[in-house]
């Protein structure tokens, strides 16, 4: 039979994940000969065999590819019969070459696998209980990898050289830490140290940070992708002194715990649950507290649940083998608003006053990657935080734009940037909070380090929120001109809106919009919209909240209390509100009676006051109202612990919210809501079935208008994002009415309702418009 020689190159995840190697057996085992390489972000394959044999080998290859890597297209050329000349007489892995960019690039990090794990535990194995232990089913990616080909010298393994053992294991094809770019053992690779005023010397420095850990001492402990701070969970002491020393009085701490039984003793989660947080991406999964919860109220206090990971590196499963504890702190170590700590020096530097001891190693961080949060809400996952484990794994854009470079810098809190490029979209990881200089400064290198992996040799568009002040919006007005690339600014909620809607596949949908701010169309601060949106990139807001008064602007925000008297300041009689305000809320203000008069000065001459229709502002002024928070330590304090609170409601309260029609919107008036709210309390309602009833009254009256909307459009589908829709009652309560008018209701699944999505969604406007729809 003739044989034919075909050329393929194999898109997706496809390098650092044992991919050549499984391709080298499988042509071994079929008896074909060529060549397999990595060729720049793909792999190449050169096969010759009969026509059969080659149609055989694609589908074996897409059948039994390495478990954690993942194929979006083969494309298979004959480049014609072989030949004397042209036969192969053999089947090799050759050495990478970068000649071909191709679009796809290198898995995210990936936790410990089993068989490295038991390696680690087992006396006689040479990995005896070395922490850097990976092959290539596990390790760090991401966060070790300078440029692509990803080979072990584009990495900071390219520092230790590997010894003779290692190197063994590394070129045999038949050895699944062949290509192992992460592989090390304790003769060549990274060591880890104890510090605290110089190195300490120890036999055992993970054993001896456990040691102290268990004592009560506050560890900085450097990871893959940053540094955690770590404490023990089961006394509030270690908490407490943690929390005073980072400033941070009443933000929840993740905790790491080393197996899902220990974890069930303090939480409770489903099979879903269970799964994410055994996957190998390792995220923070948000879990409802047990009854039985048994950890230290510091943790998380006043929710009703708690973040907690499991171990996904070596280090980390030997400092649970040294301790009783059910669980560690494993918070990102840095200052509030400001990246996570990579480099030893600025580690010890930094922490001074904060870490008791640190527990670092020798190996580059090249890439900060925070971990990632998910939390279940209608029985499905979404991302609080898409980051470690997840990047750069990139999004299927081809039927938006394949044509044009797009890069989009997203708004400014909770920020990631995003690539577009030949059909694909990649997040970055979590940047954070670009109102501070060193964030910015990360966030700038970040762009230049995904363009470099990407090979995105030049860029059409930048894309940046409308907000003109925002510190992301400066850079993108930069960029654009350091690529000679137009600059597109869009709004927040209709950029929130295209990722969700670019997440489904969706042509065209009506989408609530909740969350906290967003820069408005018409200048004032939006938060609690409806928008029916489609393909061409453009949309229409259809109605929503109330816009309300915002005395302080941001002010509000920090003290919700003026933002709670804001909104009724435009229902009730002004001499009663004051008396409302100074009689049982007086301590809620910074300056007592004396502010309460500024406040209402303020608003009856109209000074310093912005307007917003956000539900997020809302919510934290129902939070104050009811007693249940005074102002706000951290984003979305009152609106959490509302929900928390909501949770103990028996939900038989009814309040009355109907949408009016103005100026051709459908509007809810959120004044009415708090008079209720108010009056309510004046009655003596417990506060748990006021919370649960206008948490219900906010989301079936916005539900109202999209389905309203959905009708007049003739569409059959509706969808929330913002930050309100991490909520899980709210999102049940939509889904629930909206299903119930035999509609489809989706959310964010494999994209972040927050602001983590909102990049990739200016990237899916941009690219709406330059197609054609």
């Amino acid at each position: 039979m003739k044989e034919y020689t075909a050329y393929l190159l194999v898109d997706g995840i496809v390098q650092g994940v044992g991919f050549r190697p499984t391709v080298y057996r499988l042509a071994k085992l079929m008896n074909l000969t060529g060549h397999v390489r990595n060729m720049g972000n793909i792999v190449e394959i050169i096969i010759q065999g009969t026509y059969d044999d080659i149609k055989l080998f694609v589908d074996e290859l897409q059948e039994y590819k390495p478990v954690r890597s993942e194929i979006n297209n083969i494309d298979v050329e004959i480049k014609g019969e072989v030949t004397p000349e042209t036969k192969y007489d053999d089947f090799t892995i050759k050495e990478s070459s970068d000649e071909i960019s191709g679009s796809a690039v290198i898995p995210p990090d990936i936790s410990i696998c089993d068989e490295c794990l038991n390696e680690i535990l087992d006396i006689n194995n040479r990995h005896y209980y070395y922490p850097f232990t990976a092959c290539t089913n596990c390790g760090p990616r991401f966060t070790v990898i300078d440029k692509v080909p990803y080979d072990r010298k584009n990495t900071t393994m390219d520092d230790f050289p590997l010894c003779t053992h290692c190197e063994e294991e590394y070129t045999n094809p038949l050895d699944r830490r062949y290509h192992a770019e992460a592989t090390c053992c304790p003769e060549c690779g990274p060591q880890v140290f104890l510090y605290k005023d110089g190195v300490i010397q120890s036999k055992d420095p993970i054993r001896d940070a456990s040691r102290l850990i268990d004592e009560g001492k506050i560890l900085a402990i450097k990871g893959i992708g940053g540094t955690h701070l770590v404490c023990k969970t089961s006394t509030d002491e270690a908490i407490l002194n943690l929390r005073e020393r980072l400033g941070r009085k009443t933000q929840p701490f993740a905790c790491m715990t080393p197996d899902t039984k220990t974890a069930s003793l303090f939480v409770e989660f489903n099979d879903k649950e269970k799964e994410v947080l055994e996957s190998v991406a390792r995220p923070i999964v948000i879990l409802n507290k047990s009854r039985d919860y048994g950890l230290s109220e510091a943790l998380s206090p006043g929710l009703h649940n708690q973040g907690v990971m499991l171990p996904y590196t070596g280090l980390h499963h030997l400092l649970f083998k040294y301790t009783l504890e059910p669980a560690y702190v494993m918070t990102s170590a840095n200052m509030p608003g400001n990246p996570m700590l990579i480099n030893n020096k600025e580690i010890i530097e930094k922490l001074d006053g904060i870490a008791d001891y640190y527990l670092l190693h020798d190996r580059k961080i090249l890439n900060r990657c925070d971990d990632s949060v998910v939390r279940f809400r209608n029985n499905h996952p979404g991302f609080i935080r898409r980051s470690r484990g997840y990047v750069p794994k990139p999004f299927d854009f081809s039927n938006i734009n394949t044509t044009h470079n797009i890069l989009a810098v997203g708004p400014e809190l909770d920020v990631t940037f995003s690539i577009l490029k030949e059909g694909k979209c990649y997040p970055s990881q979590h940047i954070g909070n670009t109102s501070k200089i060193k964030t910015i400064e990360f966030m700038q290198d970040a762009i230049k380090h995904l363009i470099k992996l990407t090979r995105t040799d030049n860029l059409d568009y930048v894309v940046a929120d409308m907000h003109p002040e925002f510190n992301t919006t400066k850079l993108a007005r930069q960029l654009s001109e350091e690529y000679d690339a137009r600059l597109v600014q869009v709004q927040h909620h209709h950029a929130h809106a295209s990722s969700l809607m670019a997440e489904h596949n969706l042509d065209e949908m009506v989408v609530i919009a909740a969350d906290g701010v967003g820069y408005g169309e018409d200048g004032t601060i939006w938060g609690g919209e409806v928008l029916y949106l489609n393909n061409t990139g453009h949309y229409k807001n259809v109605g929503g909240l109330k816009t309300q008064p915002m005395p302080g602007g941001d002010l509000s925000t920090k003290y919700p209390i003026r933002m709670a008297m804001g909104i009724l300041y435009t229902i009730m009689d002004k001499e009663e509100l004051r008396d409302l305000m100074k009689n049982e809320y007086s301590e809620y203000f910074k300056y007592g009676d004396k502010e309460v008069d500024m406040v209402l000065k303020q608003l009856d001459n109209d000074f310093n006051t912005s307007r917003t229709s956000s539900m997020g502002r809302v919510l934290d002024s129902i939070s104050v109202l009811l007693g249940i928070s005074k102002n706000r330590g951290y984003e979305g304090e009152c609106s959490m612990k509302l929900e928390s609170v909501a949770r103990e409601g028996f939900d038989l309260l009814v309040m009355e919210l109907e949408p009016t029609l103005e100026n051709n919107r459908l509007v809810i008036d959120t004044s009415k809501l708090l008079l209720d709210v108010v009056h309510l309390i004046k009655s003596g309602v417990g506060i748990d079935e006021i919370a649960c009833a206008s948490e219900r009254a906010l989301a079936e009256a916005l539900a109202d208008i999209a389905i309203i909307t959905a009708r007049d459009k003739k569409v059959n589908v509706i969808g929330g994002t913002g930050g309100v829709f991490y909520n899980e009652f709210i999102s049940e309560v939509v889904k629930k009415k909206v299903e119930d008018e035999g509609l489809t209701f989706v959310q964010h699944e494999k994209t972040c309702a927050g602001d983590g999505s909102v990049s990739m969604g200016q990237c899916a406007i941009v690219g709406w418009r330059l197609s054609d729809n």
